[in-house]
């Protein structure tokens, strides 16, 4: 990829052919002003006029290694030069090492995947596979949560973006409130009081919606685009219990907290807790080419030995996703990623906790390794959100100050309401945290005008 400059009259065009020719995700197509971009490397992306931006998101919390990483392009392009696809009812020398791979790599009985194409489908055919198994219907899940944009994820998060389409919504999906302790929808006073009454809740809406029809309880390992919404000491355990006394399969969403994002391989390993079905995407191939999955427990598997597994993709088990696929694993093993994850998740939450002494709007950082999100508020004592939850464009006005002036400065992270979140690459250094949070103070000091 080149990385020499292009001409005005380029830049206009490639401007041009996107604006003119294609729709972007979840915005109005009108004023729309995207970063330009034509090429990245490391925890960086350059525009086409040469300006930098720290990758402060990792994109969509997806690029876990890095851009441009020399081992996938290798990889992907010896896999192309073999054979670039084969319908998924043959075998693949990438697809069985992947399917090793991840056997090794997945928390307890976890032994067979199905791949799908990506996060939004790897839910959607976990939920089938639950469905099939136990011969049950209904999925318990979290209002503050979003699973994917497909007709069943989308149902089955409970993200505002799906209300537009409520009228459509998939049957059968019930949803539960958060353990959200800086929210508390019960005012607990502890985080071991809110894990109590939180997952006591969940308990109550089963027996509400009738145990024997609960297929499933689908919870991210860890909480990401929401909010990052931390789960109090011993919640996801407290769930499990509930889930083995109904005969309810867990299915953890770690499309977002999978592959070394959370300073563990899989956000669910903080918890002590095996579910029954993972969903994997994202940092699967680091984004570098669309792949997701599902790795089910042993006894999932077994069951499909003698009944047919209707499930199909037409590129599933891609031959060349499942190179690069193979290729980011091994990236992650071999320059230690998950641990510097973790270490440098350690440093983040250090120099946040010394932001919070300059800037009064910042009322709560949560964060798991790399995970993690800023919320700001206009008041530590009462928590009044600088934006509310799905909050309306004439309420977004002091974080689009916000929001602007992190890209002014050179990053690129995402802002959503009153969050600001960093989830940069894994193989972030000391030195480009420090810079990156020295952008994001910059800009919540617009923010601490706000606060009273």
């Amino acid at each position: 990829m080149s990385q020499e400059l292009i001409s005005q009259q380029e830049k206009e065009i490639i401007v041009k052919n996107n604006l003119d020719f294609t729709l972007f995700s979840w915005s109005k197509q009108s004023g729309l002003n995207p970063i330009n971009v034509q090429h990245g490397k490391g925890v960086y992306i350059y525009d086409c006029d040469g300006k930098r931006y720290l990758d402060f998101s990792s994109q969509l919390m997806n690029v876990n290694i890095g851009h441009g990483h020399p081992a996938v392009s290798k990889a992907v392009s010896k896999q192309m030069e073999e054979v670039s696809y084969v319908y998924p009812g043959m075998i693949t020398k990438a697809r069985g090492e992947l399917g090793k791979k991840l056997a090794a790599i997945t928390p307890g009985s976890l032994t067979k995947t199905f791949f799908t194409l990506g996060g939004a489908d790897a839910i959607e055919n976990a939920i089938k596979i639950a469905r099939i198994y136990s011969g049950r219907f209904k999925i318990i899940s979290f209002y503050q949560s979003f699973h994917g944009a497909s007709y069943g994820a989308f149902s089955a998060g409970g993200d505002p973006r799906r209300h537009p389409v409520d009228n459509q919504a998939a049957p059968n999906f019930v949803h539960v409130e958060n353990p959200y302790c800086y929210r508390c929808p019960w005012n607990s006073e502890t985080l071991g009081v809110c894990s109590d009454i939180c997952s006591a809740h969940v308990e109550r809406v089963i027996k509400y919606e009738n145990p024997g029809s609960v297929a499933a309880i689908l919870f991210e390992g860890e909480s990401g685009t929401s909010g990052c919404i931390k789960y109090p000491s011993g919640y996801w355990q407290k769930i499990k219990a509930i889930a083995e006394k109904y005969g309810i399969l867990i299915i953890a969403d770690e499309v977002m907290s999978g592959f070394g994002r959370t300073g563990k391989m899989f956000g669910i390993e903080h918890h002590g807790v095996e579910p029954d079905i993972l969903c994997m995407a994202k940092g699967l191939t680091s984004g570098y080419i669309p792949l997701g999955g599902i790795v089910v427990s042993e006894k999932i598997a077994t069951y499909f030995d003698d009944k047919p597994l209707p499930l199909g993709l037409t590129y599933s088990a891609h031959p060349v996703a499942c190179a690069a696929a193979n290729a980011v694993i091994d990236t992650y093993i071999k320059e230690d990623l998950v641990g510097n994850a973790a270490r440098m998740g350690k440093y983040l939450e250090e120099r946040v906790e010394e932001m919070k002494k300059r800037h009064v709007s910042i009322g709560d950082f949560r964060n798991t390794g790399l995970l993690g999100c800023i919320e700001l508020v206009k008041n530590r004592d009462t928590k009044e959100p600088m934006a509310p939850w799905n909050a309306k464009p004439g309420e977004m006005e002091i974080m689009n100050q916000v929001a602007a002036r992190i890209r002014e400065l050179g990053m690129f992270t995402f802002v959503r309401w009153n969050w600001i979140f960093i989830a940069p690459p894994l193989c972030i250094t000391r030195e480009q945290i420090d810079e990156g949070l020295q952008i994001i103070s910059d800009a919540i000091a617009k923010a601490d005008a706000y606060c009273y």
